[in-house]
């Protein structure tokens, strides 16, 4: 127990450290490991929810079914509640990060796989339909509520913010077992797994059933390769590159009115910003992190399969701009200030994967330390930060015009 103990430490610190994922760090920490078992169910890990799951359940490689799936997006929204007098950053680093169901269906079907989806109102039927196809041994893609699913522990304000896909793999004594990227099933109450799904509207009680993959894997990762070119030239300042420029000019703008040194006047609320901005761009948290090591390791497989060698040059490129998010992310959260902010964080990531269930003890400490960093005025240099998005979007700009020339 104590060198388990001893070892969930140094896994922590080097996640809080580095930024890097629970398996990444692992790996480097103990090396090559054994497929952890739920009786006939592998658990492969994975490091974006949404690729993982295609990856887990067709036999593609995450990194392929993320180029297949479009590769990168760009997102940045800052959402002002005045009512509660908070402000949401939001960020998104997948392609259409902002629909779900849009970017599986479509992910789906570049690669031919054979799926069956359903999106209901009706709880009852929606949960008929999840016990029916489990008992048969089918495993379903199901988009909880992350609060209400219970097992990250967030609190009470985040119901109904929302959730990502993960596989229900099967049921056993009025229990759904999850697999969310994890080394061990993820055990929910039927009816609170029925609750979670039928939270948000927007995809309430979806589900999917994926059938056999017969992909033409080339094919599929060059037209998503075109399709993220597309994306990523587009012209919006929400969801497309301009974004990035949209970020960094609002982060010295005191007259735009989601100008920071004007959202954040007197300091209060900077805190759970920044620390926004760490969770989202390291893979530390519930999401993935920027995606852009994920994407490089795409590109690198890609070159091989598609007889492109330039690949193999833009997968060096995307592996020094996702360098760049990282000390981005050091820059507007440095661990001397926020140190056991990324510790908590880190930890309850690697209960969810080693556990099932984040520690209830961190979870506690954590979002009562983040309440109290928000109620207190905090500093950031957003010269300097802004300085750093202008050079991402200049990095990430030639770097798409460079994948445009080739694909």
């Amino acid at each position: 127990m104590t060198d388990k103990k001893q070892l969930k430490a140094r896994i922590r610190a080097r996640m809080a450290k580095t930024g890097e994922s629970y398996t990444a760090a692992r790996r480097h920490i103990v090396g090559a490991d054994d497929v952890p078992r739920d009786g006939s169910w592998a658990f492969q890990g994975g490091r974006h929810p949404y690729t993982s799951v295609v990856a887990r359940l067709t036999g593609v490689s995450e990194p392929l079914v993320f180029l297949a799936g479009g590769g990168i997006g760009a997102g940045y929204i800052l959402w002002e509640f005045k009512h509660h007098d908070t402000a949401v950053l939001t960020l998104g680093f997948r392609n259409t990060w902002q629909y779900h169901d849009r970017w599986l269906d479509r992910t789906l079907e570049r690669l031919d796989v054979s799926y069956d989806t359903e999106q209901t109102g009706g709880a009852k039927g929606a949960a008929k339909r999840l016990a029916q196809e489990l008992d048969a041994g089918r495993p379903c893609v199901v988009v909880p509520d992350q609060q209400r699913i219970g097992y990250w522990r967030l609190p009470a304000f985040l119901d109904g913010h929302g959730g990502h896909p993960v596989i229900a793999y099967g049921r056993a004594g009025g229990f759904i077992k999850v697999d969310d990227r994890g080394r061990a099933p993820i055990l929910v109450p039927e009816e609170r797994m029925q609750e979670a799904r039928g939270r948000v509207s927007s995809y309430k009680n979806a589900l999917w059933v994926i059938g056999e993959a017969k992909p033409d894997l080339a094919a599929a990762v060059r037209e998503g390769l075109r399709d993220c070119h597309r994306h990523l030239t587009q012209k919006s300042d929400s969801f497309s590159l301009p974004a990035w420029r949209k970020w960094a000019r609002t982060m010295t703008d005191a007259k735009h009115a989601k100008g920071w040194p004007k959202v954040f006047a007197d300091g209060r609320g900077l805190a759970g910003a920044l620390l926004s901005i760490w969770e989202g761009v390291e893979p530390v948290g519930i999401d993935g992190g920027n995606l852009r090591d994920l994407f490089a390791d795409g590109l690198s497989q890609a070159a091989g399969l598609l007889g492109e060698e330039r690949l193999a040059g833009l997968a060096a490129e995307f592996t020094r701009i996702h360098g760049m998010w990282h000390e981005l992310a050091e820059a507007a959260v440095p661990a001397e200030v926020y140190g056991r902010a990324r510790e908590l964080t880190a930890a309850i990531r690697q209960a969810v994967l080693e556990e099932g269930e984040a520690g209830e003890a961190e979870a506690a400490e954590l979002w009562e330390l983040r309440a109290r960093l928000d109620a207190e005025p905090a500093d950031a240099d957003f010269a300097d930060l802004g300085a750093r998005l202008l050079a991402i979007h200049e990095a990430e700009t030639a770097a798409v015009a460079r994948l445009g020339e080739i694909v």
